[in-house]
């Protein structure tokens, strides 16, 4: 069983459609800050094609060319590029750099903003860079009980788009409970694709009680659609490639859940689906109603030169 949707979300093809365009647009060298999405097999194939992938900026040459990673960047990481006189390509994702804006706002307001993700992201660690003294980083809800603030009536928060819809509501929930007159985004900062996938992986583990999910181990919402896989009494186990697969795992099992994370490419999909063919699972379905449409617009000069170099 297929979960429908799965794989790649609008950030992530923008971003890799970027990698791919300033290649060709520009030549060889193109420098990128970071992974460009987290995973492996996407990184290992923009890297064959002659990306160049660094920690850090001061690996790029003066008045090189980067690319920031869709998961954004913090304004130290801005001021640096051009104090290098880099020339910089933005593949942030349009839905994490609504989460700066709000950051900013509400800093700006004199807001103490409680920030709930994961510590070591690179999402997080570029959204607390917009306002490292307002914002206070939530993990788990345990992190609620020891918060002080000076000004409870001016408290927001803000959440990283990769999370599982369960985890942030409960949070969300106890800092409501502990200040009331919290204020969040119009709407929730989780992006529609990690909500769909989600949403997807539900109802696949009503029909099949394991779940393969592609997607690399650094990449957030892959780990949580194991998360809510689990969490609902399936067995579920993340896998880069068809090489993670534990044949002892389909021991007994007459239907196999197959999803992808937003960052993972259909290819890889595709080879689970020929390996399990190859192990006695014949029939393929897809299971799912939600459509995507969701499109992302290119950086504006980067398709100004790509459509004059092909001129």
């Amino acid at each position: 069983m297929l979960a429908s949707p799965r794989g790649f979300c609008a950030g992530v093809v923008r971003a890799v459609d970027i990698v791919n365009l300033a290649l060709e647009t520009y030549g060889r060298p193109v420098y990128v800050r970071k992974e460009i999405v987290h995973n492996r097999y996407v990184v290992n194939e923009l890297r064959d094609k002659g990306a160049i992938f660094v920690e850090e900026l001061d690996e790029v040459p003066l008045g090189g060319r980067v690319i920031f990673s869709a998961h954004g960047v913090s304004p130290d990481v801005r001021k640096l590029a051009e104090s290098r006189r880099l020339k910089v390509i933005d593949a942030t994702c349009p839905l994490v750099t609504k989460v700066h804006y709000e950051a900013i706002k509400y800093a700006r307001e004199g807001y103490t903003i409680f920030l709930i993700g994961h510590q070591d992201h690179d999402e997080v660690i570029g959204t607390t860079g917009e306002a490292p003294a307002a914002i206070k980083l939530i993990e788990t809800e345990a992190d609620i009980a020891n918060l002080e603030v000076l000004d409870p009536g001016r408290v927001a928060y803000l959440t990283q788009t990769t999370l599982s819809l369960d985890e942030t509501r409960g949070i969300i929930q106890k800092l409501r409970e502990k200040f009331p007159l919290a204020s969040g985004p119009s709407s929730e900062d989780i992006c529609y694709a990690t909500q769909n996938r989600q949403s997807a992986v539900l109802d696949l583990a009503k029909t099949a009680r394991l779940i393969l999910v592609v997607g690399s181990a650094n990449s957030s919402n892959s780990q949580r659609l194991v998360e809510v896989a689990e969490s609902v009494g399936a067995k579920a186990y993340l896998i880069d490639d068809i090489g993670d697969i534990d044949p002892s795992w389909l021991e007994g099992v007459d239907v196999v859940g197959l999803t992808a994370g937003a960052s993972a490419p259909e290819t890889l999909v595709e080879r689970v689906i020929g390996y399990l063919k190859g192990l006695g699972y014949p029939d393929v379905e897809s299971l799912g109603h939600i459509t995507e449409d969701v499109e992302f617009a290119l950086p504006i000069e980067l398709s100004r030169d790509a459509h004059h170099t092909r001129a």
